[in-house]
């Protein structure tokens, strides 16, 4: 009941803080005291750190859920406690649980990466920037993309090595499903024996980086964090399409399987752009993300919140 109270006490000063309920002894597993509160996006990380340290997630949990919608003075005047705008602020807690959903190496992942690098074989084949658009939104590569960057920040090998695994075992896969792809088309009579993607301005692009790779590569991973991290869908969807991970990795099974080794090279060094800009894109945005909410929490730590729950002014780091 003690850090029950200190809980609420932290909770009740926090202005950014608003439809506080309290229901005494209404948990069951572990047993113990159930604490609702509505919190503004702007601070939501800030009194996370806070109620860590009072040791609430050691014995109990702290869960998250996003409102959509709501009609409510005293949340508004949360809001307008809160410094900054609800858009640009970032729930560090939301992205990591959203970044570990999208790492894992599963069927599910696997599947995913065989079936875009197809249809990028077959847009590749037919010159076609729909199937090849198609294939990149299917593509589920920027998952684990996004969580190395997250790992790279945070300083987080778990995490880190999944995401590797992820990439390391989902592009080979993928390249080898559009290798025997190709195989299978070229025996069949459905592509030529003299076939290159380069042939065509449609996908020539694919198979030849250029200085405007590493550009749209670098673009792509900072409106990708940005998208991750203020988890706006539609931004993320942009950035899978403008970037060639997916195609440039179906154009070296392709490339492969035919033999045509201009056009092979071409296409490891399109996806060695791809994957290296947008890393390095990605931490360099999430690590200006990271020092704006660092200072924001050193800001935070003479708070009265903090006072009335009993916890230390001195900066803490996180």
């Amino acid at each position: 009941m003690d850090r029950t109270g200190k809980a609420l006490d932290l909770l009740g000063a926090t202005p950014s803080v608003a439809n506080l309920v309290f229901l005494e002894g209404a948990a069951r597993r572990p047993p113990g005291d159930l604490i609702l509160c509505d919190v503004a996006r702007e601070d939501a990380s800030i009194v996370i750190d806070d109620l860590k340290q009072l040791g609430v997630a050691e014995e109990g949990s702290i869960s998250l859920e996003q409102i959509d919608s709501q009609v409510s003075e005293a949340a508004e005047a949360a809001e307008r406690a809160a410094p900054g705008m609800p858009s640009d602020a970032v729930v560090w807690e939301e992205v990591e649980a959203r970044t570990s959903e999208t790492i894992e190496l599963g069927g599910n992942f696997l599947t995913f990466m065989v079936l875009a690098c197809l249809l990028a074989s077959i847009g590749i084949f037919l010159h076609s920037p729909i199937l090849i658009i198609g294939a990149m939104v299917v593509g589920p590569e920027f998952g684990p993309l996004a969580g190395l960057c997250v790992a790279a920040v945070e300083r987080r090998v778990d995490v880190a090595l999944r995401s590797l695994k992820a990439l390391a075992v989902g592009f080979p896969v993928g390249i080898t499903a559009a290798y025997l792809f190709t195989l299978i088309c070229e025996a069949t009579g459905l592509i030529d024996d003299g076939f290159r993607s380069i042939d065509n301005p449609v996908t020539q692009f694919i198979a030849e980086p250029e200085a405007f790779s590493f550009v749209i590569a670098g673009f792509a991973g900072v409106a990708g964090m940005l998208s991750l991290t203020s988890a706006k869908s539609g931004a993320l969807l942009g950035v899978l399409i403008s970037v060639t991970t997916i195609p440039a990795a179906a154009n070296i099974g392709i490339a492969a399987a035919l033999a045509n080794w201009d056009d092979w090279r071409g296409a490891m060094a399109q996806l060695a752009v791809n994957l290296s800009m947008i890393f390095l894109a990605g931490v360099a945005t999430l690590f200006i993300q990271r020092l704006i909410y660092r200072r924001r929490r050193r800001r935070h730590m003479g708070d009265r919140s903090r006072a009335a729950a009993g916890l230390p002014g001195s900066p803490a780091g996180r």
